[in-house]
């Protein structure tokens, strides 16, 4: 097994974030008597923004370009090998222009397609992410820091809008008035679907809508969210969503809920074809320019 790359960036290690009360994990959810099953509770209305926005107002929003790119690694890659992979993509954000966020590291569960590694980008429009395809910058990073140590590659790109401010744009810093908007470390979590041929436009509006209206529910621990139609269906997928949690936790509490397993078995099995669900513990890799 691969050991984790150390990280370069120092950032203090907290408490998980509640925003519920002090840490009490009894206030995040509840456990039915005789079932097991857990139901998320959430003090908040559903008019909050599920970016981490406050209440009382409207929310100005941007539209931004989400790219993510999954990767295998080959099984003898070194620790060495891994950590100055990682380095070079996440420093990638301060050679190229266009590039407002990068977080990355390796997928911390078994998947279908066998994908190791995973890369989240964000990017201002979609001129940018034209340029970014085509930089000889880029492609020497690919040519001589991934494609040695790893087989195989899949990347979907996707239109979707956040909160028009700096923290939530560029996915750095912390608002103080919101203990779960940290973008200093967390959880990210990727969600990749393809839907059926036969489904119809209604059922996919229904299964997004429910997907939205779940995010919002749980906003009081959810950093930011994020999803749209894929860009580049041809890939295999035509849908994908990436949502920050402020913890492992947070994280575990959101996929096995009651209401995101009732959501996913009623709304989107039916008519999803294929899917990913991933997630890789967010840890800032490198700090200086490669």
């Amino acid at each position: 097994m691969l050991a984790p790359a150390s990280a370069q960036v120092p950032h203090t290690i907290r408490p998980v974030a509640n925003c519920f009360g002090l840490h009490r994990r009894s206030d995040r959810y509840h456990r039915w008597r005789g079932t097991g099953k857990k139901m998320i509770l959430s003090t908040r209305g559903v008019l909050e923004s599920s970016n981490g926005a406050p209440s009382g107002g409207l929310v100005k929003k941007r539209k931004i370009v989400e790219h993510i790119i999954l990767l295998r690694a080959k099984p003898n890659i070194s620790d060495a090998e891994e950590k100055d992979m990682l380095d070079y993509l996440y420093t990638s954000q301060y050679q190229m222009r266009g590039i407002l966020t990068i977080s990355l590291g390796r997928i911390e569960e078994p998947n279908s397609e066998n994908f190791t590694h995973a890369v989240f980008m964000r990017f201002q429009q979609k001129e940018d992410i034209v340029k970014f395809y085509s930089s000889a910058y880029y492609s020497k990073i690919l040519d001589d820091h991934v494609k040695p140590v790893s087989y195989g590659s899949v990347s979907v790109d996707f239109e979707s809008e956040v909160e028009d401010d700096i923290i939530p744009l560029f996915r750095r810093g912390e608002k103080s008035w919101s203990l779960c908007q940290d973008f200093n470390y967390g959880v990210e979590f990727m969600l990749l679907m393809s839907f059926v041929e036969t489904a119809s436009r209604e059922a996919m509006e229904d299964a997004s809508s429910s997907l939205q209206r779940l995010i919002i529910q749980c906003s009081s621990f959810i950093v930011q969210a994020t999803c749209g139609h894929c860009l580049n269906p041809e890939n295999g997928y035509n849908h994908a969503a990436v949502i920050r949690f402020p913890s492992f936790d947070d994280f575990k509490l959101f996929r096995e809920s009651m209401e995101y397993k009732d959501m996913w078995a009623s709304k989107f099995h039916p008519i999803v074809e294929k899917s990913l669900q991933l997630h890789f513990t967010v840890d800032p890799v490198g700090n200086q320019l490669m």
